[in-house]
């Protein structure tokens, strides 16, 4: 009787872990115009530059609004590490900004790389800056559209690449925003949503 019991709840154990589902969660995206600066989230994503100083569109305003204390965390990361890698990504504070924390990351300069090798750094960005805010334990990361003002990276090549990679990447966070600064990347990116 010992023998069948055993083998029946045995049976059972693996019946139980065979049909156990697996369960992939996606994080919830949604896609607003507005001024990243005033966005309330636990992240911000900066697209920046390898020097981290600061430096005009998106990188100049977060620099601007969130105040010196970001670019003083920004030169300590680049005296102890170095300028940043296209793709790579670090964290600090948020500053005065309504976030908890700034993730920069260098985007590719279109036609610096072949195309397949601009889209894997793009993708590169959005990866690295997820793993960034999970290690922070960030629910909620709010991008700006990477690359496609002055590094001139294809508008809908970047919105494609952006909501594929984060639609599939693994990560922890909840709510994912992108802030569009105009009508058409907003566009863009609600179209492929």
């Amino acid at each position: 009787m010992f023998v069948l019991r055993f083998l029946y709840a045995t049976y059972q154990l693996r019946i139980a872990v065979s049909i156990a589902p697996i369960v992939s969660v996606v994080p919830d995206v949604e896609v607003v115009q507005a001024d990243i600066t005033t966005i309330e989230t636990d992240a911000i994503v900066n697209a920046a530059n390898s020097s981290l100083m600061g430096g005009g569109g998106v990188d100049g305003a977060i620099h601007r609004v969130g105040g010196p204390t970001i670019l003083e965390e920004c030169q300590r990361i680049v005296e102890r590490d170095g300028p940043l890698d296209t793709g790579e990504a670090v964290v600090t504070s948020a500053g005065s900004l309504p976030a908890r924390y700034v993730i920069h990351t260098v985007g590719p300069i279109w036609g610096e790389q072949d195309e397949k090798s601009s889209v894997a750094l793009l993708a590169a960005c959005y990866k690295n800056s997820l793993d960034a805010a999970d290690e922070k334990g960030c629910a909620r990361v709010t991008f700006p559209n990477i690359s496609t003002g002055v590094y001139r990276f294809p508008k809908d090549r970047a919105a494609e690449t952006a909501l594929t990679t984060v639609k599939h990447h693994p990560t922890d966070v909840d709510l994912i925003t992108f802030v569009c600064f105009d009508v058409e990347n907003m566009a863009m990116y609600r179209a492929l949503t």
